[in-house]
């Protein structure tokens, strides 16, 4: 059965950082993208940034660039968000999402199959 479980989201102060993981189960991270998407309150959501299974090539959304990280750890079948300089903008439930169709990863919902229940990130002093 493919899961996947993130961790590591909780409260932190502007200019704090966290780092969010993604755990997967039943699959392989060679197999699959894996994109980092949030959703706030009343909004859309949106892709922040993606993992490519082909090559390991990464996308960010333009919001985050310079202060997020993405990065995977195959022996450990986990991705990693490295979130930097954190803002208040930033609140929001961050998921991760497998995608084992398409070769290069996007930030489009619609393009991933299966996806983790959520962490809540909060940015407030």
């Amino acid at each position: 059965q493919l899961q996947l479980v993130e961790s590591g989201g909780g409260l932190v102060q502007p200019g704090g950082s966290l780092r969010l993981s993604c755990a997967a189960s039943g699959f392989t991270l060679e197999h699959y993208s894996i994109g980092w998407f949030r959703q706030a309150p009343g909004k859309e959501r949106e892709g922040v940034s993606c993992i490519s299974r082909s090559d390991g090539s990464t996308n960010y959304a333009d919001s985050v660039k310079g202060r997020f990280t993405i990065s995977r750890d195959m022996a450990k079948n986990t991705v990693y968000l490295q979130m930097n300089s954190l803002k208040p903008e930033d609140t929001a439930v961050y998921y991760c999402a497998a995608d084992g169709l398409h070769h290069y990863c996007s930030g489009y919902v619609v393009e991933y199959d299966y996806w983790g229940q959520g962490t809540q990130v909060t940015v407030s002093s």
